[in-house]
Formats: structure tokens, sequence, C-alpha cells
């Protein structure tokens, strides 16, 4: 066979289909899909199939697919699971490209082994395979709506991907209400085969569809996932909704990075990475699906609130600072521009308040100043109910100035708040497509996505490129270690990563016996830290095997008895190596750097302030690796003690470039390395700039994985 897979294209724009499962009862689930097909429009050739034979909806139904002439693009499966499998060899048979697998009864309930054993055979075979455990997929391209939900799906722009079946048939309907128009709607279920980065590959480059909206709640092969979102929100938005904020991963005990990188931390951080908008809920992303629909992406980040009160003016301020919304403000240019309609006790600051006098003349002056100024580059429009307009009035000043908005394809969004002749006018202009909410937070949250979908189309394609690192040396650490029956390094191993990875650590070395950690510390220079290098040990100090500030020879000789008595108190059956001596690393401000291979995203990076209080604060940031310099810092930047290093009361600016350095290396060690399962440095300690930092502790967990090590 070759391994030659079908154009994912073929699943959405198919010539041909043929539904296996079709009842000639209206109630069954063949028969729904059958009957959607054919009302829906689709133009293709339609072959039903069902060993009984018979007719539906004016098409013989075929006993078998042998029964089929011409070729099949994709073949539905709506048949019980346990006759799966002989389905699916038959369309094998018929060389068919796509499987959709309506049925249920697989990995979802526990019969992973069915699933697996349909997956070998349509590999092995080059059959794409959607499902199984979904309710089908819709595709306006060719009017195809080969699902079991409703009927009428309104044609438009979002495509809809969803891991949910139940959730994807609501959202059909919820979309039809709010008039958003879909352009597909594919449901994934169980992801056995065909996953969300797959269908990504079509539909970032398919011309009707200008947005794209996920709900996912596993994650697979997030490599290859995060390298398609970058190249997609490069030219439409995605916009995800994730179920699992709460749940934490797998925690990994032996290192913060893993305790820290709850799986949600993660995965919000990588999706801003990539470009791509969070929703907190459905309703939100729907919302910002028919704003983005319908909007023009700003030339700037410019914006401006119009209101006839300030209370709600206000309020919009804090909603801009809440979803990254920079406001103007050029005072004299505001004022010029807005003088003539903010009356004797408004305001030309922004938020611009022309007052609850307001009439709709007015509005419209405010609003078309607004328009035609072009250093304002988006607008917010507030409008507290008053006695000077009604409804009719209302309705029409906000669909007026909306269509030359429009028009000037400049971006502004509407809130309006009160009683019945809002409502009446919000009625009106939602049937008109007109982005307006009963809610200030809704109209700047529409239009904050709006901003963000803007930088993210605008970033600079990056540029990887990986650090040196001695390799040769990395890997005879690893395999050393591994013979050894270990799944980390010892302390002289990790020193030797750090110099692989041309790290400055502390200089020192592992003593066994006290009349070598004398000699050594005179060696190195007081004041001294000793640590005691045990397999058994990877908590060194929760077992007393840390000492600091040793001073003198006396303080060596002391403190090497007792990291012996404390560990063997506190971890009786441990093996202890050997006690390392380095020496006291000058003070300085303490970050963290950990690189991780995560279950769901591969290699992961994390940074963030360090030393004893990293669990406590969890001041810290994530990406997926490979990433560019210019990521990395604005990683640095995401942290709240960011401050810190830029210098405070007084303070010189810490040496950044040495932390961007430290992280480019642990990134290639985690990347290049796949038997490293985590690296940890804490405390990475950073001095003034120009005065580098030092890798105080260095911690590696390694994986003996047959897989890893050949990816």
């Amino acid at each position: 066979m070759s391994d030659h897979k079908p154009d994912i294209k073929l699943l959405f724009e198919p010539e041909s289909i043929a539904v296996i499962g079709v009842s000639q009862e209206p109630g069954k689930i063949g028969y729904k899909i059958l009957e959607n097909i054919v009302e829906v429009g689709y133009l293709g050739a339609i072959y039903p199939v069902n060993p009984r034979g018979g007719h539906a909806l004016g098409l013989d139904i075929l006993r078998s697919v042998d029964e089929i002439s011409g070729e099949i693009d994709v073949a539905i499966i709506a048949i019980p699971a346990r006759f799966v499998f002989d389905a699916v060899v038959n369309c094998a048979k018929k060389k068919v490209k796509f499987l959709t697998i309506i049925s249920s009864g697989f990995s979802e309930v526990g019969n992973l082994e069915e699933e697996q054993r349909i997956l070998r055979y349509t590999r092995k075979n080059n059959i794409r395979v959607l499902g199984p455990n979904i309710f089908g997929h819709y595709s306006s391209k060719v009017s195809l709506n080969a699902t079991f939900g409703p009927r009428d799906i309104r044609p438009g722009n979002v495509a809809i991907i969803t891991q949910s079946g139940a959730l994807g048939v609501a959202m059909i309907g919820k979309t039809a209400v709010q008039n958003i128009g879909l352009s597909s709607i594919i449901s994934v279920g169980n992801k056995s085969d065909i996953n969300e980065a797959d269908l990504l590959e079509y539909l970032i480059n398919q011309e009707e569809t200008k947005i794209i909206l996920m709900y996912v709640e596993g994650i697979q092969d997030g490599e290859r996932l995060v390298e398609v979102l970058k190249r997609a929100t490069r030219v439409k938005p995605v916009i995800v909704i994730k179920s699992g904020r709460s749940i934490r991963g797998a925690v990994a005990a032996a290192s913060h990075t893993g305790s820290l990188a709850g799986s949600d931390k993660v995965f919000d951080a990588i999706m801003r990475q990539c470009g791509v908008l969070r929703a907190e809920s459905i309703q939100e992303a729907l919302e910002w699906s028919k704003f983005l629909s319908h909007t023009p992406v700003p030339v700037g980040s410019n914006t401006i609130i119009i209101t006839n009160g300030g209370g709600v003016g206000v309020m919009a301020t804090d909603a801009c600072e809440k979803y990254d919304i920079k406001l103007y403000d050029d005072q004299e240019k505001l004022k010029l521009t807005f003088e003539s309609v903010a009356h004797g006790f408004g305001s030309t600051k922004n938020p611009v308040d022309i007052t609850g006098e307001a009439t709709k003349a007015d509005y419209l002056k405010a609003l078309k100043e607004a328009l035609v100024d072009d250093s304002i580059e988006s607008v917010i429009a507030l409008y507290c109910e008053t006695a000077m307009m009604d409804s009719q009035e209302l309705t029409e000043m906000i669909d007026e100035m909306y269509g030359q908005y429009q028009a000037a394809a400049k971006p502004i969004t509407f809130s309006i708040f009160g009683g019945e002749r809002t409502e009446t006018a919000i009625t009106a202009l939602h049937k008109k497509n007109v982005p307006v909410y009963r809610d200030v937070y809704d109209a700047v949250s529409c239009l904050g996505a709006l901003h963000f979908i803007r930088k993210s189309q605008s970033r600079e394609i990056e540029d990887y490129t990986a650090a040196k690192v001695d390799l040769d040396a990395v890997n005879k650490l690893v395999d050393s270690a591994l013979a050894d029956g270990r799944s980390f390094l010892l302390a002289e191993e990790g020193q030797g990563l750090l110099n692989a990875a041309s790290l400055p650590g502390p200089r020192g070395g592992v003593v066994h016996s006290v009349q070598e950690a004398v000699s050594l510390a005179d060696k190195i220079g007081y004041p001294v830290v000793m640590k005691v290098v045990s397999r058994d040990i990877l908590h060194k100090s929760d077992a007393g095997g840390v000492l600091l500030d040793l001073e003198n020879d006396a303080e060596v000789i002391d403190g090497y008895q007792t990291i012996i008595h404390s560990c063997k108190a506190n971890v009786p059956n441990a093996y202890i190596d050997g006690i390392e001596v380095v020496e006291q690393i000058k003070a300085g401000t303490e970050v963290i750097i950990g690189g991780r291979r995560d279950t769901n995203f591969g290699p992961t990076l994390m940074f963030g302030l360090g030393g004893i209080y990293v669990e406590v604060m969890k001041d810290v940031a994530f990406r997926a690796v490979p990433l560019s310099q210019r990521e990395i810092r604005t990683m640095i930047k995401e942290i709240r003690s960011y401050p810190l290093l830029l210098g405070v009361r007084g303070e010189a600016r810490k040496d950044i470039e040495s932390i961007i350095s430290a992280l480019e290396k642990v990134s290639a060690l985690i990347s290049l390395v796949p038997r490293i399962s985590d690296i940890e440095i804490n405390p990475l300690v950073v001095y003034e700039q120009g005065s580098g930092a030092r890798a105080v502790d260095i911690r590696v967990l390694l994986s003996d994985d047959k897989e890893d090590s050949k990816s």
C-alpha cells in the first residue's frame, strides 16, 4: 500500500457520499442524516446502504457498498459499534477515502481496543477517519449537511470544530438564533485519527471561512497543533473554548516546573503565544465570532469612548484596561475634535462625555467627528436612556452611524442601557447584525478581541535558531545515569550538563571524606555551600541535606557530619554518593527556569520568580518550544515581578540578556534531547546588567522511553 493520504479537502467538498446504516424508519439516525443530505441540497452522488435494502427519500437503498458503481469520497457509518469494523473492511475494498464514524461505543466508554483496531486497519489502507462518536459534519461550500442535528444551518463565514457532539448540535441552534452563519461545523468526537490540526489545514485557506471557533476538551499532538495555529492566526481569527479550567494536569512531584504547570495554565499561555483568543464561555465565543466576522481589523490601537453618562464611561474605561484596549489620550487633539459637542458640563477628555442633554443630532455629530479623525482608530459608543431620544431615533442613529463606520472600515461597538425603548432598539438592530450590547463589558470585550487579532496578525514571522549545546557530552551523561538505573542526574552530572550548555554554575565538586571537603573548600575559597548527593534524596533541603554560609574549616568539618547524620535520620535507607562542596554564590535576584516535556504540548519552557518562594508566589510564565528571542522577551515581561529585573528603588537594572541566554540553552536541551523530561534551574541568580547570572542549582529528570528517544 502507498502511504499517500487523501486530501482533507475531500471531506469538506466530496463529490460522492455513502451513508451506511440508512433505515427506512424516519426516527433513526441513519435516516435523519440521509434526510439532511438530500433536503439541504447536496448535489453530489448519494448512496444509502443497508443490508436489508429498500427505499428512502426517493433513493434505492443498496445492500452493500460493493453495489456502488462509482468512487466514494466519504462514507458515513451510522450502525452499532460491534458492526463497524466489518463496514470499514468493506469500505477499504471499495477504496473509500474518508470515513465519518457516527457510531458511539468506543474509547469514550472504555472500548479503546476496538477503536485502535479500526485505526490500524484504516491507516494500512490510507483511509482517514473522522470520529468515532460524532454527530457528523456540515460544509456550506457544497450545501452538505451530513449531521443528525438541525437541518436548517444558516450558511456564513464562521467554522466550528467541536469535540463535544451534544454541544455542537446545540451550537447549531444557538448560532441560528444569534444570526451567525456557518461555513462549516465539524464534530471530532474521539479524535482517533483526524484532529483539530488536520481540519485547520483546510480552513486556513478556505475562502468562505473568516473565523474559526474550536471547542476543545483534550489536546492530541500538541506540537503540531501549535505549529498550525501559528500559521492560522496570521490570516484569520481563531477562538478557542476549553473545558477543564480548574482541573490540574498530572503533577510531576519531583519538580516545581511540573507542579506549577497545571494543564490549564500551560494551555492558556500557549494559546496566547499562538495568537489564539480564548473565550471564557460559549456565549462570549459566539459574540466574538459574530463581531469579528463583520468588523474590519483596525489600523492601530487608538480608541475613544463617546458617552452621554459619566458613570457608564468610567465602567467602559475599566473594561478597556481589562481587555487591553489603548485609550487615545492626546488631550489637545481631543479638545479640538469634540469641543463643539461637549455641552457645558461635558468633557472632551477620553471618555468624551456629551452629557445627558445629548440629542440624536449631538450623537451623530460626535460620532461623525470621530469617524473622520484619522488619529482615532476605533470607537466605543455608549448610551444611557434619557428623554432626549425615542427608540426609533435611537435605532436610526445607531444604524446610520454603523453603516458609515463599516463603509470607512473603522471599527465601532455600541452599548445602550435603559428600559423598554432601548430593548426595542436592541431587538431591531440585532436583526441587522449591528454590534449593540446591553452590557458595557460585552461591547468592550468584543473590541478587545479585535485588537488582540490585530496584534496577532501583525506579529513578525519568528526566527528560531537553537542555542549551541554540546549534545555528545549531554547524551553521555544521560546514558551513564540510565545505565546506572537512575531517572535523574546526580550533582556532578548536573554540573556537567551546565558545562555542556555553557551555563555558568558555581565552582566546586563532590567529596567522599571530611579531609577532601576541607581541602576543596580551601581551594574554592570561603564561604561555601555543602549539599548531599544521593539518588534517593531529590528534595535535599527537606532531608537536612543542604548547609549554607560555611565560613571556615571547622564549619565544613561539622557540616559534613551534620548532613550525613540528618539525611540518615530523615531518609534511613538512602544511599549517599558523597557531599557536594561548592562556592557560596553572592546574592542577587533569584529567578527560576524550567523546561519539561508536557503531556499535551511536548517541550515547554517556564520562567518566573525563583528561590524558596516559587511555589508560594507561583509567579511564572509558560511557552511552547521552539520560541524566538522576541517571544522569550515577551515571556520574561509577563511575570508580575518583571519590575524587579528592571531595577526598583534605585537598584540597577539586572542582566536580562543572561536570562534570555539561559532560557535559550534550556529550550535547546529540552527539545534536542528527548530523554530529558524535566530540567530546572532554581535559582538562577541574576546580577546587575553586564555582570551575568549563575545557575546555583540544577535538577534534571530523565525518561528512557524508547519512543521519546526516537522522536
